[in-house]
């Protein structure tokens, strides 16, 4: 019988931490890594263990990186004393961030350099479903690396789909956000609009969830706006750095992003309304405002707004 592969973990965030605690959970040998003491004892409580150094963790067959942006990424996998440079010829690399596609070609062009395999496995969810096991995930890099692989992702994700062997995976995850960016933005327009109308608050969350339009992010974000929840599963501040992404993507491939830069001002008024770190849903909210309108108080039954006459 072969051994089994042993896996390293850097980065125990929102992200980072449910998943590592899910592939313990399935049985993998896992050891994580992150500079914050508190996500280190949560992950050995869920049974990962600790690395007290980076290079614990990298020195693992499988490495599995979950990063907040594109500079994290460079200080950590790049450098004479970055990622890379601690883990053995032969190892595999998995980074499921959302990066750019040219930090991630930077970061393809050193694996190479030092034998290690380099798949991009960005996923898509989000912290509250991530200890469940329904994210999904887009792969490209080498397809005998993925296969190695795709048992550790099964612990974690629905779904993986393989899209080739260079920055694919990054593309698509970008193209997926922009579609939940704009369609946020849309939402926000959309109940406003209704709300103008006289339309309930309820009545209007089950129409857009009872309509053609009812995508399943349309769906779950409809229960939280039920109860005005605003708390972050993804921050409008992480979607505009998103944005930032895409838009900049976009332009290296010579591709007009009009929506996308519309949408991205829409989360710069935002942040600058001091919402940065609340749900990228809040477009609701900046449409109530630039609308004149506040909470919506007595439209919460069928004809609320009758009964306010």
């Amino acid at each position: 019988m072969a051994q089994a592969l042993t896996i390293g973990w850097i980065g125990l965030g929102k992200m980072g931490l449910p998943i590592a605690i899910r592939i313990a959970e399935a049985g993998h040998d896992i050891t994580g890594h992150d500079r914050d003491a508190s996500r280190m004892d949560a992950a050995v409580a869920g049974g990962v263990r600790k690395a007290a150094e980076m290079a614990a963790a990298a020195s693992r067959d499988i490495v599995f990186t979950s990063l907040p942006d594109d500079r994290a990424l460079q200080a950590v996998a790049l450098g004479a004393d970055g990622l890379l440079a601690a883990m053995a010829p032969g190892a595999i690399l998995v980074e499921t961030s959302t990066v750019s596609p040219e930090i991630s070609a930077e970061v393809a062009h050193a694996a190479q350099a030092r034998g290690v395999a380099y798949l991009r496995l960005p996923v898509s969810g989000n912290a509250s479903i991530a200890h469940t096991g329904n994210l999904t995930c887009f792969v490209s890099g080498p397809a005998d690396a993925f296969e190695v692989v795709r048992p550790v992702a099964a612990a974690f994700t629905r779904a993986q789909k393989y899209l080739g062997e260079a920055e694919e995976a990054r593309y698509a995850k970008l193209a997926v956000n922009l579609m939940i960016a704009v369609s946020a933005a849309m939402m926000g327009e959309s109940i406003v609009l209704a709300r103008k109308g006289r339309i309930g608050w309820q009545d209007i969350l089950d129409v857009l969830t009872e309509s053609a339009v009812a995508s399943p992010m349309v769906k779950y974000k409809a229960v939280h706006l039920a109860e005005r929840d605003f708390s972050p599963t993804f921050s409008c501040r992480q979607m505009a750095k998103d944005l930032d992404l895409i838009i900049d993507a976009g332009h290296a491939s010579a591709v007009a992003m009009p929506l996308a830069a519309l949408t991205r001002e829409t989360y710069g008024a935002l942040i600058g309304r001091g919402c940065g770190e609340d749900d990228f849903i809040s477009t609701v909210r900046l449409s109530e405002w630039l609308a004149g309108l506040g909470e919506p108080d007595g439209e919460d039954k069928p004809g609320g707004h009758d009964a306010e006459l």
